[in-house]
């Protein structure tokens, strides 16, 4: 990996700022002053910040506040991807806990912990997903009745789990759902006859987007935010 990269992965520092680092002259492996961000770190190097050893750390995760226009995989010909936003980061270990529609905004958890993106996502372990709907014709108090009774989707032939929903405008509402199905609350919406026009996520069981984070912009979650799953 490269030192730059392998610094970002492991510490507070972006890319960056690891090349104003290295050209201050800050960095060094296996005792030797790093000149150049190519240079390449091994399994056995040691690697030092200010005489400071910079050490692995393991798994990684993300919160990313998608906007709409991306795809959460990891590979397309056709549309940007999550992926894209997070400039400073090595990307080939990670991946989508809970993907988004390629319209839909909002909070997206990315990590390279497999176990961890299973105990967000499982349907087993009942992790609720809140979302802002904006529909097309107004909702009413028989929405929250029949989300809570559970809807029927035609194509899988299923009832959906019971689900929470508060009115907050004429059009609007906080739908809380707790499985992932295929496009499930616009077909949740569309199954009483109306239509999702937009849709955001905002949290994760009881993990909120960082309402400092603006469309487009990503942090590491804090080891309490980890520990939430």
């Amino acid at each position: 990996m490269r030192i730059d990269r392998f610094i970002s992965n492991n510490s507070c520092y972006s890319r960056k700022d690891v090349r104003k680092l290295i050209s201050q002259r800050r960095v060094t492996i296996d005792d030797l002053r790093v000149v150049s961000v190519s240079s390449r770190v091994t399994a056995e190097a040691v690697v030092r910040l200010d005489d400071e050893i910079v050490e692995a750390r393991g798994e990684r995760y993300f919160m990313l506040h998608k906007p709409a226009g991306y795809l959460s995989a990891s590979s397309d010909g056709h549309h940007q991807l999550v992926f894209d936003l997070l400039t400073d980061e090595d990307c080939s270990e990670l991946h989508v806990a809970g993907r988004l529609d390629l319209d839909t905004t909002g909070l997206l958890l990315i990590s390279s912990d497999g176990q961890w993106s299973h105990r967000v996502t499982s349907p087993k372990k009942k992790v609720g997903k809140c979302y802002r709907v904006t529909a097309a014709d107004p909702v009413t108090d028989d929405y929250v009745q029949q989300f809570a009774e559970g809807v029927y989707l035609r194509y899988d032939d299923v009832t959906t789990r019971p689900a929470e929903f508060v009115i907050t405008g004429s059009h609007e509402g906080l739908l809380t759902i707790h499985e992932g199905r295929y496009h499930q609350v616009k077909r949740m919406f569309a199954a009483l006859g109306n239509r999702v026009e937009e849709l955001h996520r905002e949290s994760i069981g009881l993990l909120p987007l960082d309402d400092g984070l603006a469309p487009g912009e990503y942090r590491a979650l804090t080891s309490e935010e980890v520990a939430l799953f």
